[in-house]
């Protein structure tokens, strides 16, 4: 009888167990949450909708002409001997009374005819498109994300599928119309709130921007975002064009140079269960075949001419796989190597990897590394860092938050019976010719050879920080930039050109205006700082400090108010290429050919959700500086292409400079 006891509980047990597991591993995948239901579909719902405040935006404003001239003028200031300055000044005279006087005023009509949209978008997106220089390095920057905090959820396949599931829920809230507007609160105690929701809700959409004024909250322009999703650039000989694909439910997934498929939405729009979309990313993972031996990825990093016509002669025989990458919602990545940790690997394996597992056309592609360390690289003529970085914020903080793929589930994992991976991944499979196979090898050598010039270099200084700046009531934006050019006069013993890219979505279809960063101020505190007659005192670098932040702050906030120069002037010398006018004199100087030969190009990602970010330089002989200034500490990534430039040495001048303007602040009077 004890005997039968014992083997009865032994067996309840065992059932037992059995029964656990079952309900573990196999009930999630048969029975899981309904994800069709709006909890599981969306990110959130918006009370206000998504475009409620695209109609009532402001529109971009032309600046008046004088005042263009005149910010002109005071940026070729630090960069021309007094003799050129002359010059230049009287160019600009003539120019503000004359051809420019007469091209603005055909500018403001055109404006005017043109309410739908700003002065400078059609111009925008042509420079881009027409450029055909090839866009990998060029223009595709890189974002990366820091690591999930639990540790097991960095597994590549995890984060890479619980990425996907984010960022179709991030579209589907966008297509919905429930993500909510894109808002910046001067007072967010006052307007982040319910009861601004409610107010502006009620307004029609004519008036809303309105609403939200007397808020003191600036609604953002969110026409860039439904380009995030079921695009793509497409190469075409002269001038590339974008193209959208909103009917298309499947994803691009990327691994060893090969191109997969799979509907991650099915006919009702209902997303795929978690667990078959971790299975269909594991069944590509596991995919036996070797690495592509004519990976075509590579030619996305070619001139745009060239990348055209072997594109037709792609389209020849792959059109219906060429199709399937084009009208795919996003392009993810999964790549097999690692990055040890190594923000110098992390750099460039996001910012361009080996090529052959890119297609750098797409609008954005999630790349997930073999250490799951993931970020993204999008293509920039479609938008600009706004939309991107609000799709970065929400999906990690979806994905880490809520996650829908748990290590424990696919621990022992057990395949559904009704649901099988090779059934639904489609792995493209391309006809090249021996000319393609040639274009293929062409675009290989020549990546190579312009990636190996790239170097990286990481710039990290603690202890000087956001807190830091405030507590010094200084921008801290505006020491970042000071660094740089004290930096630079340490290296080179100069002034360069200066790019900053500042937002300018506060107004309709509004792209970016260029802040200047290198003025009379911080010439006069670079020179001060790095002279080895030592005739300043304390107090008075401490009040020139002062005045380059004030200056730069100023500077940031016409940029953003749309009122700088860059792209006022670059839209009347376009405007004159277009309607076939003469040229004036003032863009033939060549003080304007080199205030844009940008020495400096600098852009900052400011987001807890952000690792690094970084991009190579837009001039063959200038540097690329990704930064960010935090609570602890600040920091950059630089690229530069030696021999033109020596980004270490450049590095070890950052921190010479920023201690010493550390010194400066923190000592008293």
């Amino acid at each position: 009888m004890l005997q039968c006891k014992k083997s009865f509980l032994t067996n309840s047990v065992t059932v037992y167990k059995q029964k656990s597991r079952f309900i573990k591993n196999v009930l999630p995948s048969l029975q899981g949450k309904n994800y069709s239901s709006d909890n599981e579909r969306y990110l959130h719902k918006s009370r206000v909708p998504t475009m409620h405040f695209q109609p009532s935006l402001p529109r971009l404003p032309i600046p008046r002409l004088e005042d263009t001239c005149q910010r002109y003028l005071n940026a070729q200031l630090p960069l021309l001997d007094a003799t050129h300055f002359e010059d230049t000044k009287r160019l600009v005279a003539n120019f503000q009374s004359e051809a420019g006087k007469d091209l603005n005023q055909r500018l403001v009509a055109q404006d005017k005819a043109n309410k739908h949209t700003s002065y400078i978008t059609g111009s925008w997106f042509d420079m881009y498109l027409r450029d055909r220089q090839p866009i990998v390095l060029n223009y595709n920057p890189f974002i990366s994300y820091i690591d999930d905090p639990k540790t097991a959820y960095n597994d590549q396949t995890i984060r890479a599928a619980n990425f996907l599931i984010s960022a179709i829920r991030f579209r589907e809230t966008l297509n919905a119309g429930l993500l909510e507007p894109e808002v910046y609160h001067l007072n967010s105690k006052k307007s982040d709130t319910d009861t601004f929701r409610k107010v502006v809700r009620m307004l029609p959409s004519s008036l809303s921007w309105y609403g939200a004024y007397l808020y003191n909250a600036y609604p953002l322009d969110m026409s860039q975002y439904p380009s995030l999703f079921n695009s793509t650039r497409v190469p075409e000989i002269g001038k590339d064009r974008l193209v959208r694909f909103e009917k298309a439910k499947h994803v691009l997934v990327m691994r060893g140079g090969h191109f997969y498929v799979f509907d991650v939405l099915d006919k009702d729009g209902n997303l795929l269960e978690p667990l078959d979309i971790y299975s269909c990313l594991k069944y590509i993972q596991q995919d036996p075949i070797a690495p592509s031996q004519h990976p075509i990825g590579y030619l996305t990093a070619e001139n745009r001419d060239t990348w055209a016509n072997a594109r037709q002669l792609l389209m020849e025989n792959n059109s219906g796989q060429m199709e399937a990458i084009d009208s795919a919602l996003f392009n993810l990545v999964l790549d097999d190597v690692g990055t040890d940790n190594d923000p110098v690997k992390i750099s460039k394996l996001f910012l361009h990897g080996n090529g052959a597992n890119r297609w750098f056309d797409k609008s954005f592609s999630l790349i997930v590394a073999r250490d799951g360390k993931a970020a993204v690289n999008f293509e920039h003529s479609w938008g600009d860092g706004v939309a991107v970085m609000r799709f970065l914020n929400e999906s990690f903080k979806d994905s880490t938050g809520k996650p829908r793929v748990h290590p424990e589930e696919v621990a022992g994992m057990v395949p559904r019976r009704d649901f099988d991976p090779s059934y639904h991944v489609k792995r493209l499979e391309f006809k090249l010719s021996d000319r393609l196979k040639a274009a293929v090898s062409d675009a290989r050598q020549r990546f190579d050879q312009t990636t190996g010039a790239l170097t990286v270099d990481l710039f990290i200084y603690n202890g000087f920080s956001k807190h830091f700046c405030k507590e010094q009531q200084v921008s801290p934006d505006a020491m970042m930039q000071l660094g740089f050019q004290v930096a630079y006069q340490l290296q080179n013993g100069g002034t360069c050109s200066t790019y900053e890219s500042c937002s300018t979505s506060a107004f309709k279809h509004g792209r970016t205006e260029t802040i200047r960063p290198c003025t009379s101020q911080t010439t006069a505190f670079s020179r001060a700082i790095t002279a080895s007659s030592g005739k300043h005192t304390q107090s008075e670098l401490r009040a020139m400090i002062t005045d380059c932040s004030k200056v730069h702050g100023q500077l940031t906030k016409e940029a953003a108010m749309g009122q700088g120069f860059d792209r006022h002037l670059f839209a009347l010398k376009y405007l004159a290429q277009q309607q076939s006018l003469p040229i004036p004199a003032l863009y033939q100087d060549p003080a304007y050919a080199a205030i844009n030969h940008n020495i400096l190009s600098t852009s900052t990602l400011g987001s807890p959700a952000v690792e690094l970010g970084g991009f190579a330089p837009v001039a063959h002989d200038g540097y690329g500086i990704g930064y960010s200034i935090q609570d602890n500490r600040l920091g950059a990534v630089v690229t530069t292409y030696p021999p033109h430039r020596n980004g270490s040495d450049f590095v070890s001048c950052l921190e010479s400079a920023f201690r010493r303007i550390e010194d400066v602040l923190r000592k008293k009077n």
